[in-house]
């Protein structure tokens, strides 16, 4: 019964829209205790704007929900969750943090026209029954439509393909596939080493430059007759930022 139709568009093939779209807020996340405190977890309020009713997922699910992605659609990119962290858990900058990142995450699988469609994806969105989440889990890993196998349960077009240009299309993609992760990488390691310099070498700097502005100022208030109180507070505040 799974099925996921690819279309002619002006560009070329292209996963048919899904013809019911919607979007999901990620809201609230809130402490909380189970085996009377023993465990301590996050846990997340998840509303699907085309239900309206609110689910609680804690970030084990949408882990779930990632790894079952990523074994299903071997050809389609699955953007990476924000990574696990084992301590500073509960501290509310990094729960601010996550939540934003699983704001983006959520983003890009509801626009998406397959991800969006996924039954486990729906599973993870409607159900709010515990035994009815172990049963739709353990349905998803049964699934076997995964990996080369997904190829089955797809809708092609029947507009005839000439064999040359489908090459030179994808020949074409994998050049930029590669330049693509060539330059991405390349980008990480600048930027990460960038990080770094600013703070170690770079900080230390800036707070020399800092210092040496709120030595001016301190100057300038030695000579009373003649000192402008707003233009030292200038001076020792651009200091001190």
């Amino acid at each position: 019964a799974e099925s996921y139709t690819i279309e002619m568009g002006s560009l070329g093939p292209q996963w048919k829209a899904n013809p019911t779209p919607f979007i999901c807020s990620i809201e609230d996340p809130t402490k909380q205790t189970k085996f009377k405190g023993i465990k301590t977890y996050i846990s997340y309020r998840v509303t699907p704007s085309h239900i309206g009713r609110p689910v609680y997922r804690r970030y084990k699910h949408f882990d779930w929900l990632y790894n079952r992605l990523l074994h299903k659609f071997t050809v389609i990119s699955v953007p990476h969750l924000p990574e696990k962290q084992a301590t500073g858990r509960f501290e509310e900058d990094f729960i601010e943090k996550r939540k934003r990142r699983l704001i983006l995450w959520m983003n890009h699988m509801t626009s998406h026209p397959v991800l969006s469609q996924y039954e486990g994806f729906e599973h993870f969105l409607m159900c709010a029954d515990d035994k009815q989440w172990k049963l739709g889990k353990r349905r998803a890993e049964k699934d076997e439509m995964v990996g080369a196998h997904f190829m089955l349960t797809l809708q092609i077009p029947n507009e005839h393909q000439d064999l040359q240009d489908v090459e030179e299309r994808v020949d074409n993609f994998k050049t930029f596939a590669k330049k693509m992760d060539d330059s991405v990488m390349q980008l990480t390691h600048v930027a990460s080493e960038l990080v770094r310099k600013h703070l170690g070498g770079f900080r230390k700097e800036f707070q020399r430059l800092g210092n040496a502005f709120q030595s001016i100022s301190q100057a300038f208030t030695l000579d009373p007759p003649y000192k402008s109180d707003a233009l030292n507070n200038a001076i020792s505040h651009t200091g001190r930022t």
